[in-house]
């Protein structure tokens, strides 16, 4: 079984090389870094692990979407640059697929960081997923490629594209979820502060249960941290530049 892991970035250089280097000590991992217009060395970073690295319009759905047509995996997983998949995540990934008969799933959430607040709210997190059905993009999700053809893809959402996904893949069949083999960089979480961070991840989901328009929400977040170029309005993707081309 052949993986496509896909990585969409934006201004990633700290991150991307050490995320890059431990995939592709993997065997059958396809290797897609779909950048959303970085102003470091991202790109350049990113090819010289792998010669599949595009150039988008910013928009992190549309750039996992656009990962996701030029892939060849059996199946689709996608990560952040900050993301870390432990020994033996994707072997286990792959028997939970096959055996369990699901359509897709992803890891229980787990912080690199000792704090309690973290392990509670990564707990938290991983439970009501595995409650809902609906794990979030931070749990790095998985997917058959024609699962996810099937289902149409990610919404082009300026918000919450991992859970909209998540809701196509719960009504295609089971989802399956894995304890443990992916862990998460805390940068965000010490960045704006632990408690902050949860609260206002929380809240917004919350309105996004509630039906709020996306893009209201995405002004909400916006309005308690930094906005993002690749989590800004909806665009179609067109490849300016590929590796190899």
């Amino acid at each position: 079984m052949r993986v496509s892991v896909i990585i969409p970035t934006w201004n990633e250089e700290a991150y991307l090389p050490v995320a890059l280097q431990q995939l592709a000590a993997c065997p059958e991992v396809e290797l897609i870094v779909v950048d959303g217009g970085s102003t470091d060395g991202t790109v350049a970073a990113a090819r010289e692990v792998t010669p599949y690295v595009f150039v988008t319009a910013p928009n992190r759905a549309a750039q996992m979407n656009f990962g996701a047509r030029h892939a060849t995996g059996d199946v689709l997983l996608f990560l952040h640059a900050d993301m870390f998949l432990l020994p033996g995540a994707l072997e286990e990934m792959q028997r939970r697929l096959i055996g369990n008969g699901a359509v897709g799933g992803a890891f229980d959430l787990q912080i690199d960081a000792r704090s309690r607040f973290c392990r509670f709210s990564a707990r938290a997190v991983s439970r009501w997923a595995r409650l809902t059905r609906l794990p979030r993009g931070d749990q790095g999700l998985f997917v058959w490629r024609q699962v996810f053809e099937l289902v149409g893809g990610f919404p082009e959402l300026p918000i919450f594209e991992d859970v909209a996904l998540a809701r196509r893949l719960r009504r295609a069949g089971r989802l399956t979820f894995l304890p443990s083999g992916l862990v998460n960089s805390a940068r965000r979480w010490r960045a704006h502060g632990l408690v902050k961070t949860a609260l206002v991840n929380w809240w917004v989901a919350f309105l996004f249960a509630l039906r709020l328009p996306p893009r209201q929400l995405r002004r909400i977040y916006d309005g308690w941290f930094a906005p993002r170029p690749c989590c800004r309005r909806p665009v179609a993707p067109v490849t300016r530049d590929a590796a190899g081309s």
